[in-house]
């Protein structure tokens, strides 16, 4: 408390609670006033006299003392809602009476007295008018060209009211450093030092104005320049908008850019692959450059499951120089699941070449595509007509079962123009009737001619029973090659299970004429005999 207090003049807010005639009185908190304020009375009823009467609104009034444990509080004026409340219960209100100042609260803010001081600068005027005031620089260290260096970004606070430095390093998540918020201490920073302090022991005494000819001032750390301090050379790139403002204000300078710091990233490389050395499908050896645990390629799983066992054959010979190529024959299955091509060549008796599967399942490279994006066939490259080269050998396709040709009918917008008028044509020259020849006919292998003539009257025979166009699809799912045969186990067993007639004289001679070796029948000759 001041000499010059005598008294003090509190000013305070009543506020009457109409819900339970609770009343409260609250101090409003004046700054650096050293007494406690804010809440002097919690809301509770307050007692009026010594018999036990409790304040109602009816006993408040303006310009009226009410006494409250002891202090009394001089009620001077009311807000609008309460005005007109109680004017509305017929309560005539005392004219507003102004509010009493605290002399000395006044007393305080008048204008204090100005010292002039004979020195040049003032240091506790820089104090008081600079308090709190500080500039914020961001600025990086590039240490990349030392060993195991790296470029680190700081924060530099330059202190008006005192000139002093002080650098803080910006800390990343994860960055493997200590967390040592402070590369630099706050302190005054020397700019240029008298010749013969140089040797200084500064690491053990302070420096003083003494041995230094001019320290850091605001004026040097402009950004886009570079500045050294303690032997590390900083690179201001941007400050915060007060110190903008600050620069503006004080040295006229409102041009401070932002310097992007930011760290481009490299070009990517371009991952280029090892030549392809002709072990499985590319696919699967590009892999091993992906990955140091080789993964499997994905596959489009909807395309497989939607065209599971859908296999497209085709009738094809070798296109060769050889003569002994000239009537090969082999059939090209094409799995619309997985885009691989199978083939395989139907035995031939006393041929002199071993038949049986040509080419496993695998894709098969058009010609003329690279390397790094492989062009597989897909189905509509097959037609007839069409030239298929498999690994160095050219195959000509000469006809195809029903299946491709439903297939191509319900899908013909995938197909060339060329491609289904070569399936037009070739239905044509199937319906078109044989014509008739000059006393001469065409020869025929014995063996074939029995086997047709074999089919036709076993048709004749089951003519009256129902179609049964469901045999051969029965026969390709065992036929996992598509290669036209099954062994004789699987082939009794599906016509177990359709209640053929195996046990007739003509289906045993038709059996036996199907059959290929001990173990394999064609099923595809077997099948004719069954479909009307």
């Amino acid at each position: 408390m001041s000499i010059e207090e005598h008294y003090r003049i509190r000013q305070v807010h009543i506020y009457y609670y109409l819900e339970d005639d609770s009343m409260s009185v609250i101090e409003p908190v004046v700054e650096n006033s050293g007494i406690p304020q804010g809440k002097l009375i919690k809301r509770q009823r307050l007692s009026k006299n010594d018999r036990g009467d409790h304040y109602h609104w009816k006993d408040l009034n303006r310009g009226i003392n009410i006494t409250i444990y002891g202090k009394t509080f001089r009620i001077v004026d009311c807000d609008k809602f309460t005005q007109v409340f109680l004017e509305s219960q017929g309560i005539e209100l005392n004219p507003p009476e102004k509010m009493a100042l605290d002399p000395y609260t006044e007393l305080r803010k008048q204008p204090l007295r100005k010292y002039v001081t004979p020195t040049d600068f003032d240091q506790l005027k820089q104090f008081l008018t600079f308090d709190k005031q500080v500039l914020r620089f961001y600025a990086i260290w590039d240490d990349t060209d030392s060993m195991f260096g790296e470029c680190r970004t700081y924060i530099i606070h330059y202190y008006l009211m005192d000139d002093t430095v002080e650098i803080r390093e910006v800390h990343e998540r994860n960055d493997g450093r200590d967390p040592f918020p402070l590369l630099m201490n706050r302190q005054r920073m020397p700019k240029v030092l008298v010749e013969n302090a140089k040797n200084f022991p500064r690491c053990v005494l302070e420096i003083s104005d003494k041995e230094v000819l001019e320290w850091y001032t605001a004026k040097d750390f402009i950004v886009g320049k570079p500045l050294t301090i303690l032997g590390r050379t900083f690179f201001i790139y941007d400050c915060d908008p007060f110190t903008r403002q600050y620069y503006q204000e004080k040295f006229g300078i409102s041009d401070l850019p932002r310097i992007d710091m930011s760290k481009k990233e490299p070009p990517p490389m371009k991952q280029e692959l090892p030549p392809y050395n002709g072990f499985g499908l590319i696919e699967d050896s590009a892999q091993n450059c992906f990955a140091l645990i080789p993964k499997a390629p994905q596959k489009d799983v909807i395309k497989m499951l939607m065209n599971e066992n859908k296999v497209l054959r085709y009738l094809a010979t070798l296109e060769s120089p050889f003569p002994e190529d000239k009537g090969r024959r082999f059939v090209l299955s094409y799995f619309l699941a997985t885009d691989m091509i199978s083939i395989f060549e139907p035995p031939v008796r006393n041929s002199g070449i071993i038949g049986g599967k040509y080419l496993g399942r695998t894709k098969v490279v058009k010609p003329g595509s690279s390397v790094e994006n492989p062009v597989y066939y897909g189905p509509s490259d097959f037609f007839i007509g069409a030239v298929i080269e498999v690994f160095g050998h050219r195959f000509v396709i000469l006809d195809t079962d029903d299946y491709v040709l439903k297939y191509m009918e319900s899908n013909a917008a995938q197909y060339s123009p060329e491609a289904l008028l070569s399936i037009q044509n070739h239905i044509r020259k199937q319906e078109a009737p044989a014509p008739e020849l000059d006393g001469q006919q065409a020869e025929e292998d014995p063996g074939v001619r029995d086997l047709e003539a074999l089919i036709d009257t076993i048709q004749k025979q089951l003519k009256d029973r129902p179609c049964r166009d469901n045999i051969r699809e029965a026969f390709q799912i065992y036929d996992k090659e598509a290669s036209g045969y099954v062994d004789r186990e699987t082939f009794f067993k599906i016509c177990g299970s359709y209640q053929l007639p195996v046990d007739d004289s003509l289906i045993k001679e038709l059996i036996r004429m199907c059959s290929h070796g001990e173990d394999k029948i064609d099923y595809y000759n077997f099948v004719r005999a069954f479909s009307n």
